[in-house]
């Protein structure tokens, strides 16, 4: 089945599921079953590669660098350019980073 994420993390077709908000990765394929807030509870918004006790692991990196990263990650688990391209299009319209430059 097809499935288009609106930007905020939500497929439009199919069941949904949660994106981290910063990478855009299923929540539910993270091993940790994501991030930690400051008080050691899981985030609902962050995967742990992304988040730590309520900080970002790279808070300088910016959004064109993560899309970068996400595609060269994908590249290594042998996930075709234009899959790549169309998974990591929408990570601009993610929460971390709506109204910060690229």
């Amino acid at each position: 089945m097809y499935k288009a994420n609106d930007g905020r993390g939500e497929e439009v077709f199919g069941p949904k599921r949660t994106l981290c908000q910063s990478c855009g990765m299923p929540i539910s394929k993270n091993q940790k079953g994501g991030g930690t807030e400051t008080n050691g509870s899981r985030s609902t918004d962050y995967c742990s590669h992304c988040y730590r006790m309520g900080q970002f692991t790279d808070p300088y990196l910016t959004v064109g660098e993560m899309v970068a990263m996400v595609q060269g990650i994908m590249k290594k688990m042998h996930v075709p350019g234009f899959l790549a391209n169309r998974f990591t299009k929408d990570i601009p319209n993610l929460k971390r980073w709506r109204s910060k430059p690229a």
